[in-house]
């Protein structure tokens, strides 16, 4: 089965911030942009799964504007961005350094900002991962966020939702509104 990872449309933000849970809004023009560049990579009837965030559902909607033969989106909060407490929406150069010290020394199990850890994130994605590998279609789209696209890669390619350090956490990710696949 192909899985295709859609990130969410840049953010109506300025630049900078740290955001992850906090429910915030993606540009509208660029959102419809990239729905309109995904569309046609997708079969009649893929499903498509997004975040319970407001910037993937509004990109879940635009892709279901461009191809109403997609089948209707199904909301999962395993899908959400992780959970920076209280790092939300702080310009990332005003988080202390000591901060990320902290989530390097412990990468797995330190909740950065108090609220989720990276192992909790890797938990959750590797469970909604879990929930597809029985399903009949031959793709999947979810629309979702950097830090769950990430976690998707880590599990794919490590084999496990564990991980021990930083230096195991993939580096890269689409650019907003763009999309990447694996293969399960």
């Amino acid at each position: 089965m192909k899985l295709w990872l859609l990130r969410h449309a840049p953010v109506v933000l300025a630049p900078g911030l740290c955001y992850g849970a906090s429910d915030v809004p993606a540009d509208s023009s660029l959102t419809r942009k990239a729905a309109k560049a995904f569309a046609p990579l997708l079969s009649e009837g893929t499903p498509v799964w997004v975040s319970g965030l407001l910037r993937a559902q509004q990109l879940a909607g635009a892709l279901q504007a461009e191809r109403p033969d997609l089948r209707a989106a199904r909301i999962d909060l395993r899908l959400n961005e992780m959970d920076f407490g209280q790092w939300e929406l702080h310009a990332w150069a005003s988080i202390p350094r000591s901060a990320f010290d902290d989530w390097i020394a412990d990468f797995a199990h330190h909740r950065f900002g108090g609220a989720e850890s990276t192992q909790q994130l890797l938990y959750r994605v590797a469970a909604a991962l879990a929930d597809l590998r029985p399903a009949t279609s031959s793709e999947v789209v979810w629309v979702t966020h950097a830090g769950v696209i990430r976690a998707v890669r880590h599990v794919v390619e490590s084999g496990s939702p564990h991980i021990r350090e930083a230096s195991e956490w993939p580096k890269e990710a689409p650019e907003p509104g763009g999309w990447t696949s694996v293969d399960l």
